[in-house]
């Protein structure tokens, strides 16, 4: 009699793929938000401007999915992702933005819970963007058993 496969070595092996890759791809995250942040700070403040969360939060919080994005996106192209799943991840990065940008317009957010909520949304949505490709990111997929 075979094991479900919810107990099974292989799906503690998807599992473990799984979670590395949603920490890989947080990590890539980071660094594109890192790397390409100082990037975009560095270039607007030699060209003489500055804009920051409390003079422009809409624009930081757009600017930090594009960075966040970008990095999440060549890692994911990078590991063989197709543009689909890599376009569908970039989705998440951005829809908190949509929904909460509207909110700070009408005061029900503040520009301080602004980045917080969009950053917890992101790994969110992240996960179920990944939960909802879960053969492509190590869950559910079986092994040939002979």
């Amino acid at each position: 009699m075979r094991a479900h496969d919810g107990g099974s070595a292989r799906s503690g092996h998807g599992m473990r793929h799984f979670v590395r890759h949603y920490l890989e791809m947080a990590a890539a995250m980071l660094a594109g938000m890192v790397v390409l942040g100082a990037a975009v700070r560095g270039a607007v403040a030699l060209a003489g401007g500055a804009y920051s969360m409390t003079t422009h939060p809409e624009l930081v919080t757009l600017e930090m999915a594009i960075d966040m994005s970008a990095g999440m996106a060549l890692w994911m192209r990078l590991r063989g992702h197709g543009w689909a799943s890599t376009l569908e991840m970039c989705g998440a990065m951005f829809a908190p933005a949509v929904a909460l940008i509207p909110l700070l317009w009408l005061d029900a957010v503040g520009a301080g819970a602004l980045m917080t909520l969009e950053h917890v949304a992101m790994f969110v949505l992240m996960l179920v963007v990944m939960l909802r490709r879960r053969g492509e990111y190590g869950l559910g997929v079986q092994e040939a058993r002979p």
